[in-house]
């Protein structure tokens, strides 16, 4: 309730000071000559004005100044004047303080020493003509703040939004936690989180490890087997949400892929918000945990128990669980599981060595047929699987991937190449000698004679 009360300005403080200083003389009943001498015992006093860690003494002529204007005016009349021209720069032509401003419009990151030194050094103004405060007044006077190099960038007008309603738009981030000490090893903590923008539900939520995008995308793949898949999905510019990978799944499941504006976190406020919550109300109080499955218990913990039950502003006093149940549109359903597998298919082309293997993720896998030997083929995964489980494509067929084991393959027995075909006759040295001898006998012949 203070707070309502407190002064609007710093110069309706003072007055309400001064009122102070004087009041009880302005509301006395006074005699003739008692007024000077209360003044006189006043100025010996020490006040604090508003503002100031020191106190001082005022002289009489002011306090009867105070006394009188209280008495006319009351406490508005106690409010310190202003200079009329204050902030005008009064040493500047009209003609300078124009240009000045004008320079500050075109140039927004320019510094006023910046802005003073270059109209020196261009004769247009001498110096010690003008202070840089006084330039600074003059400018912020006028609305022409400084604005930094990325302000200037992202000065473009910003408004409030909200999505229609839910799986319109999913919101996707990454939080950094408190690291974990396991079996004596620190090791990070990476939140990833799924957001639905109309109202504020979190669809998904999970600790990893590590940021990557195969993080991401089982997340985002286990979350579209519980709920439809958005209309939109919103993210950062960051190397999680940017693989190439990521941008063929949204396509195949026709979800719009929206990043944000690169150096705009106000652009990911509702984003933001959730995460300045959780850690307020969750991650601030989880103590030393053990493991990432002890954390990944809290957090879902929070979430349910609390964050969806808890009103929201943005949402006019309702909870995200409201919200999201009673303005979600009928008829979605989840992705079925084949569809969504073939979504979530990778692949890379490779090629097959003599020994009927390749190499894949670090590891080594070999075919059975052996006409794949030496031909470069398509080894396809699902991100869903893990650990992925591979195979090959070629030529439209499917082919089954199998682990190397080297010490097995030692006593397995190889299959026999094929024998070669000798029913065409086929002999060049035979024709070789029929030229060399001027005779063109029957191939049959030819080979009799060298027997």
């Amino acid at each position: 309730m203070e707070d309502l009360f407190a002064p609007k300005d710093h110069a309706e403080a003072v007055a309400r000071f001064r009122a102070q200083v004087i009041g009880h003389l302005a509301h006395a009943d006074l005699g003739w000559g008692q007024l000077g001498s209360a003044l006189d015992e006043l100025s010996q006093k020490r006040f604090r004005p508003p503002g100031s860690d020191v106190c001082r003494s005022f002289g009489a002529s002011t306090l009867e100044r105070w006394y009188y204007a209280y008495k006319d005016g009351g406490l508005e009349a106690l409010r310190p004047k202003v200079r009329s021209d204050r902030g005008h720069a009064r040493a500047l032509a009209d003609q300078m303080r124009e240009l000045i401003c004008d320079i500050r419009r075109d140039h927004p990151t320019a510094s006023v020493p910046l802005i003073l030194d270059t109209l020196i050094r261009q004769g247009q103004l001498d110096h010690d003509t003008v202070s840089p405060s006084t330039i600074r007044r003059l400018l912020r006077r006028r609305g022409l703040t400084r604005k930094t190099g990325l302000d200037a960038q992202n000065s473009a007008q910003r408004l409030r939004w909200q999505a229609a309603h839910p799986f319109a738009l999913w919101h996707g981030d990454v939080c950094h936690g408190q690291a974990l000490r396991i079996d004596g090893v620190s090791k990070p903590v990476r939140i990833h989180a799924l957001l639905d923008d109309a109202s504020r539900f979190v669809v998904a939520i999970e600790a990893h490890h590590t940021e990557r995008e195969q993080d991401m995308l089982e997340l985002f793949g286990d979350t579209l087997r519980r709920h439809p898949a958005p209309e939109r999905l919103y993210l950062d510019n960051g190397s999680t949400y940017s693989g190439k990978l990521l941008s063929t799944i949204c396509e195949r499941l026709d979800i719009g892929l929206v990043h944000a504006t690169p150096y705009s976190p106000e652009a990911r406020g509702k984003m933001e918000r959730f995460w300045r919550t959780l850690r307020e109300r969750c991650l601030n109080h989880t103590g030393k945990l053990g493991s990432l499955a002890a954390l990944n218990a809290r957090l879902w913990s929070f979430v349910d128990q609390d964050y969806h039950r808890r009103a929201h502003s943005g949402l006019m006093g309702e909870t995200p669980e409201e919200v999201f149940q009673k303005q979600r549109p009928d008829g979605l359903v989840p992705c079925g599981e084949d569809a969504l597998r073939g979504a979530f298919v990778a692949r890379t082309t490779r090629r097959v060595k003599k020994d009927s293997t390749l190499s894949h993720d670090g590891r080594l896998f070999e075919v059975d047929q052996r006409f794949l030997s030496g031909r470069t083929v398509d080894v396809c995964f699902s991100v869903l699987d893990q650990p992925p489980r591979p195979w090959v494509e070629y030529d439209g067929q499917r082919f089954e991937l199998f682990s190397v084991d080297v010490t097995q393959n030692a006593d397995r027995s190889r299959t026999p190449a094929e024998p070669t075909n000798d029913k065409t006759d086929f002999d060049p040295t035979g024709a070789m000698l029929d030229e060399a001898l001027g005779r063109s006998p029957s191939l049959t012949q030819t080979k009799e004679d060298d027997r």
